[in-house]
C-alpha cells in the first residue's frame, strides 16, 4: 500500500517541519500564554482539523488531475517543486534578516478563548500557503508503482496532522521552558529554520531528478 522507505522519509521530514518554529507554533504559544493551556489545546486541535480539510481538498484536486491528464499531474508536481524550493530559500534567507515580516506574525485575539478552535481551524483552512504546501509536499512520497496514488495521498495527508498534533501539544505544555530557552539561545530557532529550508530544497531536487 505504501513504500516503507517513503513512509520513513515522510515521518522524518514531517517531524522536522512540524517542530520548526513558525506562525502556527507562535499562535499556539501566544494563546497558551494569554488564555492558558486549554486554549492552546483548542488551537492545536483546530490546526489539526484544518490539516485534515486541506488533505481532503488536495486529494480531490489531485485525483481530478490524475483522471484528466497525466501530463497535467506532472506539471503540478513541477510547479510544486518550484514552490518548495522557494519556501526553502525563503526560510534560509529569513534567518539572516534582523526583522521579522509583520505579515508572518500570527494574530491572536484578546477576547475570551471560546472560539479559539474555530479561529485556528479557519486560519489554517483559509491560508493559501498551507494549501499549496499540502499539494506540493505530499506527492513527493507517493509511489505510483504501488496502490492507488489517491489512496496514498489521503494516507500521507492524514498522517501529517496526526503527527503534528502531539508536537503542538509539546509546544503548549513546554511553552514556558521553550520560551525561556529561546530567549537564552537565540540561535536555536535560526538553525531549525535553516534545516527546514534545506529539507524543502532537497524535496524539490528529488522531484526533478
Amino acid at each position: 500500500m505504501i513504500n516503507p522507505e517513503s513512509l520513513v522519509s515522510f515521518l522524518i521530514a514531517s517531524t522536522i517541519i512540524a517542530v520548526a518554529p513558525g506562525p502556527s507554533n507562535a499562535f499556539l504559544m501566544a494563546q497558551t500564554f494569554t488564555h492558558g493551556r486549554v486554549a492552546g489545546m483548542k488551537s492545536a486541535l483546530g490546526f489539526a482539523v484544518g490539516g485534515v480539510i486541506h488533505t481532503i481538498f488536495a486529494v480531490i484536486g489531485l485525483s481530478a488531475i490524475l483522471k484528466a491528464s497525466e501530463s497535467a499531474y506532472f506539471a503540478v508536481l513541477y510547479i510544486g517543486a518550484a514552490y518548495l524550493a522557494f519556501l526553502g530559500f525563503t526560510a534560509i534567507k529569513a534567518t539572516f534578516k534582523a526583522k521579522i515580516d509583520s505579515e508572518d506574525k500570527p494574530h491572536v485575539s484578546t477576547k475570551k478563548p471560546g472560539n479559539v478552535f474555530v479561529q485556528a481551524m479557519m486560519t489554517e483552512v483559509l491560508n493559501p500557503k498551507v494549501a499549496l504546501f499540502f499539494i506540493a509536499f505530499i506527492p513527493q512520497f507517493v509511489d505510483p508503482s504501488l496502490s492507488s496514488p489517491t489512496l496514498q495521498l489521503a494516507i500521507f495527508g492524514l498522517l501529517y496532522p496526526i503527527l503534528a498534533f502531539p508536537i503542538d501539544c509539546a509546544y503548549i505544555y513546554g511553552g514556558d521552558k521553550i520560551a525561556k530557552y529561546f530567549r537564552r539561545h537565540p540561535s536555536a530557532p535560526i538553525w531549525i529554520d535553516r534545516t527546514s529550508g534545506v529539507i524543502f530544497i532537497a524535496l524539490a531536487v528529488n522531484l526533478i531528478i
